[in-house]
């Protein structure tokens, strides 16, 4: 008797099964298209998302990377279409707060990282600099190696490695010698009270002109500064036709060479710092009217 009970729940249960199964046969059906259709269409989304982000962005990394988040995208929605039509509401809710808890928590537990990821992102957009451009970031000078997600990493000009976190890259100036194409070489100096200034200034002028890594197309620039300590300064401006570093320091080289070669010929004095002692000030006596008292000592 306990059998036969069994053996119809069992087949009740069979056939609701069946009828269920056959019912849904046309949402199956369905779902199979959307699914197909779905995962076809991600793949098209991904392969022109790539192609319009490279028009904006030269970091392949974030390229890709947006290409990919595009297919992620289509494939979920893809899913969660297929989900509703077999009727499975419940489990699409249920996904969906699923995956908004976990990316709350995930964006306390690393949102350092979500900050530098967010930045090099930003970057992207921005392009502040390319690879192989010499820049100064956080007071350090060196050549941008690489442009990665997290971090940017540069050569400094002792030759060591830099890694250096995005946010702070996009947090702070950026100063980028390469970008403009010409770089300006300031030279201060300083000469005696006592030499023409006209005449300081043409030939300091004349002295610098044939400098070959000089940028012809600008004018050097003269102007005096200051009365100083012990002489008058001024400063030159030139303008480079390269931003390499090794070519900055040689042009700077040979600028200080050419002025003291062409001072020295037209007799200009380049001056020492001097402090003088006036003893001559109101109220006191001159040198010459001072008497000079020598004791000398004698040790027991």
């Amino acid at each position: 008797m306990n059998f036969t009970k069994a053996y119809d729940l069992l087949s009740e249960k069979l056939i609701s099964w069946v009828d269920a199964i056959i019912k849904l046969l046309p949402n199956l059906a369905l779902a199979a298209i959307v699914l197909v259709l779905g995962i076809f269409i991600s793949k098209l989304l991904r392969r022109y998302s790539l192609k319009m982000i490279r028009k904006f962005s030269q970091l392949e990394t974030i390229n890709k990377l947006f290409a990919s988040f595009m297919y992620v995208v289509g494939i979920g929605i893809t899913i969660f279409t297929t989900l509703d039509i077999l009727n499975l509401d419940k489990a699409v809710t249920t996904a969906l707060t699923g995956a908004g808890i976990l990316g709350l928590a995930l964006a306390f537990a690393f949102q350092d990282i979500a900050a530098n990821f967010m930045s090099g992102i930003f970057m992207s957009f921005r392009h502040p600099f390319n690879v192989d451009d010499l820049v100064k970031i956080n007071q350090e000078i060196g050549k941008i190696e690489a442009i990665n997600l997290r971090d940017t990493t540069i050569i400094t000009l002792q030759g060591q490695r830099l890694i250096i976190p995005n946010k702070q890259v996009f947090q702070n100036t950026i100063e980028n010698y390469t970008s403009t194409g010409r770089r300006r070489l300031d030279i201060n100096i300083g000469v005696s009270y006592g030499d023409d200034l006209e005449r300081v200034k043409e030939i300091t002028l004349k002295a610098v002109e044939p400098l070959n890594l000089r940028d012809i197309s600008k004018k050097i620039e003269f102007f005096y500064d200051e009365f100083g300590d012990s002489s008058i300064n001024f400063s030159l401006r030139i303008w480079l036709k390269s931003t390499e570093q090794i070519n900055y320091l040689e042009a700077k080289s040979q600028a200080i060479m050419m002025i003291k070669k062409a001072f020295d010929q037209h007799h200009i004095t380049i001056p020492f710092p001097i402090r003088t002692l006036d003893f001559g000030i109101k109220g006191g006596q001159t040198l010459s009217e001072m008497q000079v008292n020598l004791q000398k000592t004698k040790e027991d």
